[in-house]
Parts: C-alpha cells; structure tokens; sequence
C-alpha cells in the first residue's frame, strides 16, 4: 500500500517487456491498444496482446544512435482512441513520418516530421484498416528531434495535436512552419476554418496554427468540465513548463525561456517575459523532462477530482497538480523514482489511473484505491 496526502492506493503492473512504449487508449468494448515507439502497435484484451498489422510508414530511430542531448526521439508517439469509437471505430495516431509508404523504416535522409493518421481495428484484432493519413508536417525537417505529440479532441468535430520545434528553435516563431505549434485540425483533416490565422496576411501563413511559440509538447490533456486544454513543454536545461492552450497565443519559445544551454549554461533568449507572450501558469526550474497529462475526472479517487497528473521522465516521478481557477496552488509527488522514466499518463474507463514507463523493457501500471 501507498500512501498520499488523500488516498491510499496500491500499484499494479498489467504488461512487461514493452519496448519503449509511448500511449496508451481504450476502445469502446474495453481493449486496450498500446504502442511502442519502435513503430509496433498491440491489443491487450485481458492477458492476452496481439501486434496489429497495417501502420503507415514511420520513422523509427534506432536506441543505440540517440545523441546525448536527446535527438532521434523518432517513431509512433500518441494513440487516442475518437470519442465516438463505439459508433465509428475510428483511433487517431502520430508519428514521425519520412514519406508514403506501407513499411517502417530508419532512414531520414529527407527529413522528417510529425504526422496524423486514423484507422480501425479490424474484426480479428490484429490489423489496422482504412488508414487514413491526416496530415504530414510540411516541410519536413532535419535534424529529427522534438516531434511532440500527443492528441486531445474538443468535442466539436475537430482534433487538437502538438508538434515541436524539431530542434530548429526558430520555427516556433514562424508561421509559415507549423513545427512548434499546437494545431487544430477537423476531425477528417484540413485545417479548422476557425483558427486565428486562416486568411490572414500575407497569405502564407499556416491555416493549420492553433498557438505557438512552443518547444516541444509532450503532454496534452482537455478538461471534460471546463474545456480547458492544459499542456506540459520541455524546457532545455530546466524550465520544463505547464500552461493553458489558447488559441492565437504565443507560448514565447525560444525567445522566451526559463532554462539554459545544454553546453555553456548560459539564458536562452531575452528573458522571461516579453510583451506578446502569454506566461506559463506553472515553471519547474530543474529538469524534469515531462511526458503524459491527464485531468482526473472519475469516481476512484473522489479526493483527486479535478486535479492534474503530469509524468516526467528524467525526474521519474508523477505529479499531481491542484488547481484554483488557471493557478496551482499545490503539488503532491507520487511514485518518485519507484518504476522509472513516466512516458504516459491516462485515466481508464474504470477510474483508475495508468502509466507506462520509458525503457527498453517498459511496462502499464495503474494504481487502485485501497480505501
């Protein structure tokens, strides 16, 4: 048993020996899909996993070949099952895409970029069928880092992805690129017609934009009860950072910024405020690195209703995060350094909360109350 300041939870480990594995989603009939960055996606349906067959060409950096300061980082990242699964079929993925093909691949000579598609999952569940690619980054971008991407919807017939900077930096700021944005597309794809910069002068901007001014955005989650969209972002070294999506606004990066070079040490950009940019609502000044958001909405834990659950990856750690209005006004650290890098956080149909960690050989945990 585990204590916290509101409950007292055990911790269980569902599935070992996952390589890398990024999310994880639920369809409607309680399978469980999850998928490994190494561009494999399964079906858990209670102990048994089946792979499934007929994903797009993807991108998958080879462990071994990772720089240090975190580059690769390529291959299939968020899964989300539609909200209308039960009627439709529909899950939504991204990716790390090199081109059309029906294979996965390790070659970037051409670049790279984030990539949505959809699929079902076929009677036998072990296949993907009407694949449907979305939307690829244009253009795509070298060196192949920093793809984000995690995948909330509205509610109102669009979907809501974030992509990152790409370890360009400058694309942040630049609205002809979508890379280090949050963009916001109908649910069939095309850009959604009420995104701040369709029609706009000059004329090239991206109509795809939602915000910008990102670094890389590893964690995104909608609160079903306010509609708020909370997102954690990478900092470089230090300055890892949470804040709430609004459309039109610029997140600052890298202009602004709350951490330092990964060689000298030395502030990145002007400062921590500029005129323009939206602030963050939270900053963690060491290096937690985090990856997977959700907002706690279910009966298992009435005493963490409302509350955030961020992952981190360097830190090893989950956080859970109180909010008054947009502020956070407490933070409570669950499961520090007890089962590794956090790659993924969810809450499940059943109100418990998942995780899966980062490694070689990651498992899915979830935690159920013991009170």
């Amino acid at each position: 048993m585990i204590e916290s300041e509101e409950h007292s939870f055990k911790l269980i480990q569902i599935v070992e020996g996952l390589e890398h594995p990024w999310a994880v989603t639920w369809l409607a009939d309680g399978r469980m899909i999850v998928g490994e960055r190494a561009g494999r996606m399964h079906v858990i349906d209670g102990g048994s996993i089946t792979g499934l067959s007929g994903l797009p060409r993807i991108h998958a950096d080879d462990e071994q070949r990772i720089p240090p300061e975190g580059g690769g980082q390529g291959g299939l990242l968020d899964i989300v099952a539609h909200p209308g699964n039960a009627r439709n079929g529909w899950i939504y993925f991204t990716y790390s895409s090199p081109g059309d093909s029906d294979s996965v691949v390790t070659d970037d000579r051409f670049g790279t970029g984030t990539a949505l598609a959809r699929a079902r999952v076929n009677d036998e569940g072990d296949e993907l069928v009407d694949l449907e690619i979305l939307y690829v980054q244009q253009p795509l971008s070298e060196p192949g880092r920093h793809y984000g991407s995690r995948i909330v919807f509205p509610g109102d017939g669009t979907v809501v992805l974030s992509i990152g900077d790409n370890g360009l930096r400058y694309t942040s700021q630049d609205l002809t690129h979508p890379a280090g944005s949050v963009i916001r597309l109908h649910e069939d794809g095309g850009a959604y017609d009420g995104n701040p910069f369709v029609g706009m002068p000059p004329g090239n901007l991206r109509p795809e934009i939602h915000s910008f001014g990102h670094r890389n955005i590893q964690g995104l989650a909608i609160d079903s009860e306010t509609g708020a969209v909370w997102a954690t972002d990478h900092g470089p070294a230090g300055g890892d950072l949470l804040y709430r999506v609004e459309a039109g606004n610029n997140y600052g990066w890298p202009q602004v910024a709350y951490g330092d070079e990964y060689s000298t040490g030395a502030p990145i950009g002007i400062g921590r405020s500029a005129p323009g940019v939206t602030p963050p609502n939270h900053v963690w000044d060491d290096t937690r690195a985090p990856s997977g958001l959700t907002v706690y909405q279910g009966d298992a834990f009435p005493g963490w209703q409302g509350n955030l659950f961020a992952g981190f990856l360097r830190a090893e750690r989950v956080q859970r995060i109180v909010l008054e209005g947009d502020s956070v006004i407490h933070e409570e650290t669950l499961l520090r350094e007890s089962i590794g890098r956090i790659r993924d956080v969810r809450v499940g149909p059943d109100g418990f909360i998942y995780f899966l960690t980062d490694r070689s050989d990651g498992g899915l945990y979830r935690i159920e109350p013991t009170d």
